[in-house]
């Protein structure tokens, strides 16, 4: 077969993990981009490679660096190369990858790297150490950005308490349950199972940041290590971005790699992609327990390719929460008893803030390698089950080039729900959590329907605390107030 030189590939890819026993030999965020970068090219068997940067695409991250790209890519000797810089996403990564792709196919970039780092964990001990801050101080203009910077919640939902991810992906696995008919032992059970098996995955990842073994029943049981964060959530059940981890991808047109001498057997191939995001108020999703952009570009994906997701012999299914799994394989029609994951996900193998999926295709790029024509599917997953991007990857190329699509109006098409949060009054309960502190139970979190749309309701009364946990609480009625407060019929 003849490629076109245009078709995009990834010829290298790398990862560190960083958690030295002296914080002095700790590196920053910046320096761990720079060496995945290097070992990126050294995967490729090129270095030389990096000299030829044409763009280094930057994931943001918990630092300061106004254009982190630009000190790469003086650090490996290509000065001249563009800079970009995502805002904040889990879904950035593989939208990366997807426009990168597309610049290269359309002839505007020949040689690009991916990249992104957090120094978290050492950076919050450098602190309580009183060792101070070893980031470098970058006086330079902003990068260019990538993405759109949309407030993935309203000013309602965050006074009402649901400010963050912990808050919210319990409420989903909620209204998980109560679609599906389970009882809470039933729900927790399947739950505990799942994550156990990405817990074994993780377990024979070398980068892995928390590999260390635990039981289905381990995963599920509240204890001393493992205290309950929001019902039915343990932290073994939470993504973990106290870490320090770096990973980088390294992407060129087949006429570059082949100028540069890339060995065919580094190549691996983008074969398409697609994004798309759920409403970015959640109080507006038609439910609280599917996603229409997720199965929306499934569905596309299967038509650029002719391959449908569930045929794919590889697959890393976005994996911060249980309930973004489930609903990422109930709209992708994939098995839920298959190997979800090749990483072993956020809360084992490590979740950086945003560049988790870079780990994921660049742990890809290697099982593909190692499994010649097999096929493999990554998804991201950014906000509140919010922005969503598929990839599709291959050793054996796109019989058509690289393809993209952007399915937004399919999910716009899919409807919502109007936002009725300055209701008093009457409420039925659509799904709930409860958040805990070490102490125990502090504050309900409830999804609420109105005869006119979706509010929101909180409580700190232990008695209806304690009936938010319980079998039968999707479904019961009760009343808010004008702050949301619920009081349960």
């Amino acid at each position: 077969m003849t490629l076109d030189p245009r078709t995009p590939v990834l010829v290298g890819a790398a990862q560190i993990c960083q958690r030295p026993d002296d914080l002095d030999d700790a590196v920053e965020a910046v320096e761990l981009m720079r060496r995945t970068v290097v070992e990126a090219a050294i995967d490729a068997d090129v270095p030389e490679l990096l000299k030829r940067l044409d763009l280094v695409a930057v994931v943001y991250g918990a630092w300061k660096y106004p254009d982190p790209g630009r000190l790469i890519a003086d650090a490996v000797g290509s000065p001249g190369a563009r800079t970009l810089m995502s805002f904040h996403g889990g879904n950035t990564p593989q939208s990366l990858v997807n426009a990168v792709a597309m610049r290269i196919a359309a002839g505007e970039l020949d040689v690009a790297a991916i990249t992104g780092a957090e120094a978290i964990w050492s950076g919050r001990r450098r602190r309580q150490a009183g060792l101070g801050d070893n980031r470098t101080e970058q006086d330079a203009p902003a990068a260019e950005r990538f993405g759109a910077d949309v407030p993935m919640s309203t000013d309602v939902e965050r006074a009402r308490g649901l400010e963050q991810p912990i808050n919210l992906y319990p409420v989903f696995e909620s209204a998980i349950r109560a679609d599906r008919g389970w009882t809470n032992d039933e729900h927790r059970d399947v739950i505990s199972r799942l994550w156990a098996g990405f817990n074994t995955v993780a377990g024979s990842n070398p980068h892995a940041w928390s590999p260390t073994p635990m039981t289905a029943a381990e995963i599920r049981e509240a204890s001393p290590t493992n205290r309950m964060v929001g019902w039915p959530y343990t932290k073994a059940m939470n993504s973990n971005w106290d870490l320090d981890q770096g990973a980088s991808l390294l992407l060129c047109s087949v006429a570059a790699a082949e100028a540069a001498g890339v060995p065919r057997d580094r190549w691996v191939f983008p074969l398409a992609g697609t994004d798309a995001h759920d409403t970015y108020a959640v109080t507006e999703r038609r439910d609280l327990h599917s996603s229409p952009a997720i199965a929306a570009a499934g569905r596309r994906l299967a038509e650029l390719t002719g391959r449908s997701p569930d045929e794919a012999d590889h697959v890393d299914v976005y994996s911060c929460f249980p309930s973004a799994v489930q609903v990422g394989v109930a709209e992708l029609g994939l098995d839920p008893d298959r190997r979800l994951t090749v990483t072993g996900g956020l809360p084992f193998a490590g979740g950086p803030l945003n560049n988790y999926v870079t780990h994921s295709i660049a742990t890809m790029a290697g099982v593909l390698r190692d499994d010649p024509g097999s096929l493999g599917l990554v998804t991201a997953n950014g906000g509140y089950l919010t922005k969503h991007a598929l990839g599709l990857y291959s050793t054996e190329p796109p019989a058509n080039g690289f393809r993209w699509a952007d399915v937004q109006d399919e999910v716009d098409a899919a409807g919502s729900t109007p936002d009725d949060t300055g209701h008093v009054g009457p409420a039925t309960v659509e799904a709930a959590t409860v958040m805990h502190d070490r102490e125990g139970p502090s504050r309900g979190l409830v999804a609420l329907r109105t005869d006119r749309g979706r509010t929101w309701g909180w409580s700190t009364e232990p008695a209806t605390m304690t009936a938010l946990m319980a079998d039968d609480v999707v479904g019961r009625t009760g009343s808010v107030d004008a702050d949301g407060r619920l009081e349960l019929d």
